[in-house]
């Protein structure tokens, strides 16, 4: 998994509305990526809005969030619809972007050792340095957490 005080993984993804995005669009600002398995699950659905309801406050501190998964663009785009989700989802059907942060591999769950996305986030300053990362997120209460260290 990528540490704090590396150099952020470059990515090219599309988002809900097929706009591709790079590292170099967050240039100049502090941004959220966090990582998560899939679209309209309870986890994931509890984390999403938990950054929906904070982003008015992520916004003011001049933070963009990001969301990234293995779903599909029309995926996103339905789970955005259907949450009222602000921010920005990027697909990453490949897992390009989810390996190279580290956000793909093995997991336990329900006491098997399986492949998937590992729930992770990781806080990126306006040059594309990592300046904190998060391995272990708590879906409800994880916006609540990084507006705390922001």
């Amino acid at each position: 998994m990528i540490s704090e005080g590396m150099k952020a993984p470059d990515f090219s993804l599309a988002d809900a509305d097929g706009k591709v995005w790079s590292l170099a669009d967050f240039a100049g600002k502090k941004f959220v990526l966090y990582f998560y398995p899939k679209d309209d699950t309870p986890g994931c659905t509890a984390e999403a809005c938990s950054f929906r309801d904070g982003y008015a406050a992520f916004r003011e501190k001049g933070v963009e969030v990001v969301g990234v998964s293995p779903d599909s663009a029309q995926s996103h785009s339905k789970f955005r619809q259907k949450h009222s989700l602000p921010f920005i989802l990027l697909a990453d059907p490949e897992k390009k972007a989810l390996s190279a942060y580290g956000a793909y591999g093995e997991k336990t769950m329900y006491g098997k050792k399986v492949m998937g996305v590992i729930r992770s986030t990781f806080v990126i300053d306006g040059n594309g340095m990592v300046v904190k990362v998060f391995p272990k997120v708590n879906p409800t209460d994880h916006a609540k957490e990084i507006l705390g260290v922001l």
